[in-house]
C-alpha cells in the first residue's frame, strides 16, 4: 500500500520519476548505498520526530549525516524520534521505507542542508526495497520542504 501511495503522489504532482524497485532489501543507509552503487551520503534518509509542542515533523538528510542535538534544539526546540509503530501510523510507510511522498497524514517536511552537497539523492519510495533519484531542489519543491541546518 505504501509504495502505491507514492505512485499516486507522483501522478498527482505530475512527476515523471521512475520508482526503482530492487530484489534486495535496503532498509538501512549502508544496504541502500551498496545496492544502488552510491556513497552513503546520497541516500536521503527520512526521520520522524515529535516536538515538545506535540507536532510531528519529517527531516530528510544525507545518509551519512547525524542530527546535531544543539542545532536541532535551536531550530525546533526539544524533540524525540518516533517509535516504529507511530512512524507507520503517521506516515503510512514502514521503517526503512519512510519517505516524504504519499504520506498517510500531511506532515511538514524539513530538508537538511547536507542534501545540497549532491546533484541527486535517493530517498526511499515507501517500501524497504524502493527508491527514487531526485535532485534536492526538486525534492524541496514537491514536498514543500523548508531548508534547515540540523546535522
Amino acid at each position: 500500500m505504501s509504495l502505491q501511495s507514492v505512485r499516486e503522489f507522483f501522478i498527482a504532482h505530475q512527476m515523471n520519476l521512475p520508482i526503482i524497485e530492487l530484489d534486495v532489501l535496503t532498509p538501512t543507509v549502508a544496504l541502500a548505498a551498496q545496492a544502488h552503487g552510491v556513497e552513503p551520503g546520497r541516500i536521503a534518509k527520512t526521520l520522524a520526530f515529535r516536538l515538545s509542542d506535540g507536532r510531528v515533523i519529517l527531516i530528510v538528510a544525507c545518509g551519512d549525516a547525524r542530527i546535531n542535538h544543539g542545532k536541532f534544539k535551536g531550530v525546533f526546540g526539544r524533540g524525540k524520534m518516533l517509535n516504529a509503530e507511530d512512524v507507520v501510523r503517521l506516515t503510512g510507510h514502514p521503517v526503512g521505507g519512510v519517505c516524504p511522498f504519499g504520506l498517510a497524514h500531511p506532515l511538514p517536511v524539513y530538508l537538511d542542508h547536507s542534501l545540497r552537497n549532491f546533484d541527486q539523492v535517493l530517498p526511499a519510495a515507501g517500501s524497504v526495497n524502493s527508491a527514487v533519484r531526485i535532485s534536492p531542489q526538486q525534492l524541496a519543491q514537491v514536498t514543500m520542504g523548508q531548508w534547515v541546518e540540523v546535522c
